[in-house]
């Protein structure tokens, strides 16, 4: 069902989105690889629209899929990818020459690999021991070089080592662990309290002729509001905090470049939020669809998408697109949308791309239908 057209022509004003959204289960089906058709399965489709034996053959797809088995086929005995955690990108300075463990975990989540897995049960194990505040110096893995000569970054690395494992984990469904839920707590503090400072307003700081981050800020991060938007349990109790975090993440980013001053190094922050990182023409289109998508998806998870102008007139314009079976389809799609932040390797895409046009559309048709349902949309199907 096509929503009515929305005015782009104040893009600081809040847009009514619609409050239905028609999802083409049948088309997703007829037309998605193993791990979105499983998800289409559990994440979409109502209640008693297949039998259990259905959606247990199609999970156990998941784990015959050429992309899921060549992940797996990456991770050591150890648990580990790439020898390192948290790299998303190959990366010389800190010896990274694979993607490394936490963002492989979380899209093995997103493919639908089942978590009483192997690959799941061997990561784990790190991954609660990052929690743990062990001070192993193994434990630091790509960081262990740089911390051995620069004390700062060991703590600098062992909280944002934290922060990864602890979004992973949540996003595994271990919402109601009491380590995690320990782990959760103190990161919403030290968010919560840079929420609540002077620095959130002019988190930024001269050194030298470079602008770098407030040494007392303490900003959410990626991991930090995925983690959130796994735990339901933590937004109700922590209902101002939430909140408080959503309006923050509702302002346009900053556009100045800065860095991470820690010891005497500087580090890109390609992990920070400082407010709404979308980017879109003067139409409403984004300039990374992939990014838009997922970031718009934590803070419909959050509760938070109806503060947020620049996403819900993102949200607007792509599902403008949509046909009347509810399939994303823009004019002119010659290939597959490309991810411009490496942030997204774990959510985009689910599905290989190949010579067709449902190729092409499968993941954002998916992705617009599930924050329809996250939304609590009127949903029917086609």
């Amino acid at each position: 069902m096509r929503p009515p057209t929305p005015d782009f022509r104040h893009p600081g004003a809040l847009l009514d989105l619609p409050t239905q959204h028609r999802i083409p289960l049948t088309w997703l089906l007829a037309n998605a690889g193993g791990s979105l058709r499983y998800r289409t399965y559990r994440d979409l489709a109502p209640p008693g629209f297949a039998t259990p034996d259905l959606i247990e053959a199609a999970h156990l797809a998941v784990t015959e899929s050429k992309t899921a088995q060549i992940l797996v086929k990456k991770q050591k005995d150890t648990g580990i990818w790439g020898g390192n955690l948290l790299g998303l990108a190959v990366s010389a300075p800190l010896g990274i020459k694979d993607v490394g463990t936490i963002p492989q975990y979380r899209r093995l989540i997103q493919l639908g690999w089942p978590h009483a897995g192997r690959p799941f049960k061997l990561a784990d194990r790190v991954l609660y021991r990052l929690l743990s505040r062990d001070e192993d110096p193994w434990l630091l893995f790509e960081f262990q070089k740089i911390a051995k000569s620069d004390p700062p970054t060991e703590l600098w690395a062992r909280e944002v080592i934290r922060e990864g494992a602890a979004a992973a984990l949540a996003e595994a469904g271990f919402v109601e662990d009491p380590r995690l839920r320990g782990a959760a707590h103190k990161i919403a503090n030290a968010v919560s309290q840079f929420l609540r400072s002077p620095t959130a307003e002019k988190p930024f700081v001269k050194a030298g002729q470079s602008l770098v981050l407030h040494p007392e800020a303490h900003p959410p991060s990626w991991y930090s509001v995925a983690m959130i938007a796994a735990m339901p349990s933590i937004q109700r109790e922590r209902a101002g905090f939430t909140e408080r975090l959503g309006h923050y993440l509702a302002q346009p980013a900053p556009k100045k470049n800065f860095s991470i001053l820690i010891g005497k190094r500087t580090v890109k922050p390609q992990h920070l939020l400082l407010g709404d990182p979308i980017e879109s023409d003067a139409k409403g289109y984004p300039k990374d669809l992939p990014l838009s998508l997922y970031y718009i998806e934590l803070l419909a998870r959050m509760g938070a998408l109806a503060w947020a102008p620049g996403a819900t007139r993102v949200l607007a314009r792509l599902l403008q697109d949509c046909d009347e079976r509810g399939v994303w389809r823009p004019k002119n799609l010659r290939t597959q949308p490309r991810a411009g932040s490496k942030i997204t390797y774990h959510y985009y895409p689910l599905h290989p791309e190949s010579k067709t046009a449902e190729d092409r559309e499968l993941d954002v048709t998916f992705r617009l239908a599930l924050i329809a349902k996250l939304l609590g949309w009127t949903l029917d199907y086609s």
